[in-house]
């Protein structure tokens, strides 16, 4: 029967693992503040996170993780002072690009390394929902069980949350239900923990208990539309459980607690239908179902109330009408198996793919139900319900990410093209440059080594002197100059060779002692007496002159020890300048030479990654929309299968109706 089907449609959608995966998907991440970072590149890999562009905040801190572990001073990367978040948050950007072996990866190396006991905390609650995401109960429940110690507030109660949801898919439900007990009044979670504590509740078969919490759950109170959403959802999964159990009054009261604008309001007015019926109330029946008939047609609880009212003008004994309605069921359902029949050979012909990968439709959030106004995909028209499933949507989102991942190596590879060019042009403006600036650097390094050499020199000899004072090393360069001339005058003098110095009256052609003097020589030579007398005076004037320089210095040597030490100053800062000039043209000098060198290899490598990569996703990305294709062939069968059989039940309705009819009409004859 029709209506047991969808009793146990219902009760499936009920299970408890997609109970409220969007309640606590939102607000569990640390709204950390990108204000306070010091490395601008995480920054804008968590730009990226926080727009849900998960691949592109995965590649840029993949990316400077990666550099910073190749750096030679870790210390010194503006990212150290962050790595460990950054090693957490590249897991957790993983997880949000469903990368789950990496992420698994990334975030079990930040539990077991050495972090704050809440972020440790969060990184397990994380790994526990990947898990859980997985359909991996048991990892999951191993993952809770390692959270110990204080959790960050925020995720306080949807840690606890999870943690149910474990239990009972562990089979555990009296220990779920005593956590959602807690969890009741939480904020965030209304009619999330009393829809999942009544399911719990009936799994230890607390019947009664179960349904009070679930009626508890569908009395909830909020504006929030997920709230308002798990509200109607309990409201039909209760009102269906008691419509099984022939229980159609109570069953018609929680019915209608549903919106007629929600997304199981079709769901709900078909079974305030089947409850007035359950009790005999056929004219009532037929309120709910006749707004029901007016929806749209492709809805499978459209579809059964086109032959549920009939059925209740049959029951009224308004055969003709009956009759007539089944007739336009007949027909409706023929005109719909056609579509079905387009929408299969459409979806085999790739149509319905390059649908979803229509971009200007996935910038709205309510892309799918766009795709419903695409006219040349009419097979979207009947896959609403199958791409809202958990599986449909992992699969849809597996192809979009290959197909976009398709275009950005497309993107990349030419990318490295430009990078080729880069290179090129930077070779050929640095390489004529280089000759003559690496011949004015071999000057520089020869004047750096020189000063070097004078400096060390100098300030050797001024540390000696601390100790041992040596005042003829601080002479000034004249006194040197006349201390060497009155040694060559004394050299002189002590040969007793004539010297301008020797005569004074020389001038004017005359002799020391008056004579002529011809052609540059002595007509006379002077007599021994008045030789020996001039070289004595000539000796006591050089040795008055030497005594003058030596007093100089002996008097001045503690001043001239003081500026000796700061020309030393002096010369340590021009010694520096050289350095820093010196330096800094290295570093210039390798950057410049680093701008284009060492590249090509670099490159060929990443052109074989991508090129690998690609020869990779064109294989996968046929066989994903294969997938994607056989679900939605698969889906769209099924509803053609049921519509035939519906199409069977109307013709023998219609012909049972008009056998009763005339019946009707025959005994109306005869009593008359």
């Amino acid at each position: 029967m029709p209506r047991v089907i969808l009793i146990l449609l219902c009760l499936l959608s009920a299970s408890v693992v997609l109970a409220a995966g969007s309640a606590t998907e939102s607000g569990d991440r640390d709204p950390r503040p990108a204000a306070g970072l010091r490395d601008v590149y995480f920054a804008e890999a968590l730009y990226h996170a926080y727009q849900g562009e998960w691949f592109d905040s995965v590649a840029r801190l993949d990316t400077e993780l990666g550099q910073h572990r190749r750096v030679d001073e870790p210390a010194l990367d503006t990212l150290y002072p962050h790595v460990n978040q950054a090693e957490f948050d590249v897991g957790d950007f993983e997880l949000g690009y469903r990368m789950h072996l990496r992420a698994g990866r990334a975030i079990r190396a930040v539990v077991e390394g050495k972090v704050d006991e809440p972020q440790r905390n969060a990184a397990i609650y994380r790994l526990a929902r990947l898990y859980f995401r997985k359909d991996q109960p048991r990892e999951a429940l191993q993952a809770m069980e390692r959270i110990r110690g204080e959790v960050p507030q925020r995720i306080r109660d949807d840690v606890e949350f999870l943690r149910a949801q474990v239990l009972m898919a562990n089979g555990r439900p009296e220990e779920a239900s005593r956590i959602l007990k807690e969890l009741l009044g939480a904020k965030g979670l209304e009619g999330f923990a009393g829809y999942n504590m009544g399911i719990a509740l009936m799994q230890q078969g607390k019947e009664q208990d179960g349904r009070q919490q679930l009626d508890r759950a569908g009395l909830v109170a909020n504006l929030d539309s997920t709230s308002q959403a798990i509200r109607d959802k309990s409201n039909l999964v209760l009102g269906y459980k008691l419509l099984d159990e022939n229980k159609g009054a109570e069953a018609k009261l929680v019915l209608d607690r549903v919106r007629l604008s929600g997304p199981f309001s079709n769901r709900a007015l078909l079974g305030s239908g089947w409850a007035d019926a359950n009790q005999g109330q056929f004219e009532r029946a037929l309120v709910p179902w006749s707004i029901l008939a007016t929806r749209e047609v492709t809805d499978p609880a459209v579809q059964e109330a086109l032959l549920a009212m009939p059925f209740a003008y049959g029951k009224l004994k308004v055969y003709g009408k009956a009759a007539v309605l089944y007739g336009q069921a007949l027909a409706s359902f023929g005109k719909e198996i056609d579509k079905l029949g387009q929408s299969i050979v459409s979806v085999q012909e790739g149509k319905f793919l390059k649908a979803l990968e229509r971009e200007e439709l996935r910038q709205d959030p309510d892309w799918v139900v766009k795709l419903r106004t695409l006219p040349q995909a009419p097979e979207t028209y009947y896959l609403l319900e199958l791409m809202a499933s958990n599986d449909f949507q992992e699969s849809l989102k597996n192809y979009l990410d290959l197909n976009g991942l398709a275009k950005r190596l497309a993107v990349w590879d030419r990318d490295l093209n430009s990078f080729e060019e880069m290179v090129k042009l930077r070779r050929g403006y640095y390489e004529p440059l280089l000759p003559e600036i690496d011949e004015a650097f071999k000057q520089l390094d020869s004047q750096i080594r020189l000063r070097q050499e004078q400096r060390d020199r100098i300030e050797k000899r001024l540390h000696a002197m601390l100790t041992a004072p040596r005042p003829d090393h601080l002479a000034t360069a004249q006194e040197r100059i006349a201390r060497e001339e009155i040694t060559r005058l004394e050299q002189i003098a002590a040969h007793k060779v004539p010297s301008p110095l020797a005569g004074e009256g020389q001038g004017g052609g005359e002799g020391a002692t008056g004579e002529t003097v011809a052609d540059g020589d002595f007509t006379h030579p002077p007599t021994p007496s008045r030789q020996g007398r001039g070289t004595s005076e000539v000796t006591q004037r050089l040795a008055r002159l030497r005594g003058v320089i030596s007093w100089n210095i002996a008097t001045q040597y503690h001043q001239r020890f003081s500026e000796t030490f700061e020309d030393l100053d002096n010369l340590n800062r021009e010694t520096e300048r050289l350095k820093r000039r010196y330096d800094s043209f290295v570093r210039i000098r390798q950057a410049a030479a680093q701008s284009y060198q060492g590249y090509d290899d670099a490159i060929r490598s990443e052109r074989a990654r991508i090129a690998a990569a690609r020869e990779k996703v064109a294989a996968l990305l046929p066989r994903q929309g294969k997938i994607l294709e056989a679900m939605a062939v698969e889906e769209l069968s099924r509803r053609r299968v049921r519509l035939e059989q519906f199409q069977v039940t109307a013709r023998f309705a219609i012909a049972d109706s008009y056998d009763r009819a005339n019946k009707a009409q025959a005994q109306k004859r005869v009593g008359e």
